[in-house]
């Protein structure tokens, strides 16, 4: 019913209107009698399928990429549709509006999304709100990032504030320097940047009781000798892992005719065209770190088929975000059968 009837509905809005709309509808369907019954019946059946790693107790192994539920407002309704774990923001020190819309497209032919969204969010105190109140079973991981108008020079203290309001509401941390779509921010993942930043936020969280695991997300347009430092910084610096990877910059391979994808401009790509290159990236971190540091698999996963690859490439955990786009509010689910 979703490819026939709610897909194509939903598909004659604007994307990122549409995306808000479902939301919305997903989640006071929550209120309809039966309805709330019939997706717990769902999860007990299909959704536990635990997962120990980074000394954290994941329900399953599929999660929510960051940049879909970007300020935490949507956490009951994702633990109902499956998710093991969310990942919430990008989240900034200062709310943002983000870029101009339209900032988000589709490339049905492709099972593809464009993006310029540009970090927007309503910063990192009233995430900080939503997130005292939240008392589910899910993992919440915290995915960070910098203002836009916030030099590179001084975006470690960006950084560090939004993880000294976060720490006490989130199990993990995701430092995000590979988003395309706020100015100079790849800039950050250079080496010398890249190990100042990531040393600074491991000194601070060494200081406290119990430290949290943090992960680096990653562009999947790094040469290989540029992926080598990173994961080597990675090491260094003692992170818990890698997130592999971001949306891609690049228009390769692409079925939807080259004029309405230039048409569409600048932004990052997600989805199906980018699943190769992720699954690559991937493999490359697990070998180069000899399968010591924690690989979470993103990037045009959609189907059980594709988890399962990524899976078998190293990657304990895998995220969805295009392909529950594509896919409907069953996709987790379809996964964990698969899984």
């Amino acid at each position: 019913m979703y490819q026939q009837l709610i897909k194509p509905f939903f598909f004659r809005f604007p994307a990122e209107r549409a995306h808000h709309m479902a939301m919305d509808l997903l989640r006071a369907s929550l209120y309809l009698p039966g309805v709330r019954k019939w997706w717990e019946i769902q999860r007990k059946k299909n959704a536990e399928k635990p997962v120990e790693i980074m000394g954290l107790h994941f329900p399953n192994p599929v999660g929510l990429a960051a940049g879909f539920d970007k300020d935490a407002k949507y956490l009951d309704l994702l633990y109902y549709l499956g998710f093991g774990y969310v990942e919430v923001g990008t989240v900034t020190p200062r709310p943002q509006p983000g870029n101009d819309r339209p900032r988000l497209f589709r490339l049905p032919k492709d099972q593809a999304l464009i993006n310029r969204m540009g970090f927007n969010n309503e910063g990192v105190d009233a995430m900080v709100e939503r997130l005292k109140k939240y008392r589910g079973p899910l993992i919440i991981g915290g995915n960070i990032g910098k203002n836009k108008f916030t030099s590179n020079a001084e975006a470690v203290n960006d950084y560090l504030e939004c993880f000294e309001k976060l720490f006490p509401y989130v199990d993990y941390f995701v430092v995000n320097v590979s988003s395309p779509n706020t100015p100079g921010l790849r800039a950050l993942q250079d080496r010398e940047p890249l190990h100042h930043l990531l040393s600074r936020l491991q000194e601070v969280n060494k200081l406290k009781p119990q430290p949290k695991p943090i992960l680096l997300k990653i562009a999947p347009d790094m040469e290989d000798a540029q992926l080598s430092d990173v994961v080597a910084i990675v090491e260094e610096t003692g992170l818990a892992g890698i997130i592999a990877t971001n949306t891609t910059i690049k228009r390769d391979h692409l079925i939807t005719p080259r004029e309405e994808v230039a048409g569409i401009g600048a932004g990052g790509l997600s989805g199906q065209p980018v699943r190769g290159r992720a699954q690559e990236v991937a493999r490359k971190i697990v070998a180069q770190s000899q399968k010591k540091l924690v690989v979470i698999g993103v990037g045009g996963i959609q189907t059980g088929a594709d988890a399962v690859e990524r899976m078998a490439a190293g990657c304990p955990l895998i995220q969805i975000y295009t392909g529950f786009i594509y896919e409907g509010p069953l996709a987790a689910y379809r996964i964990l059968q698969m899984l």
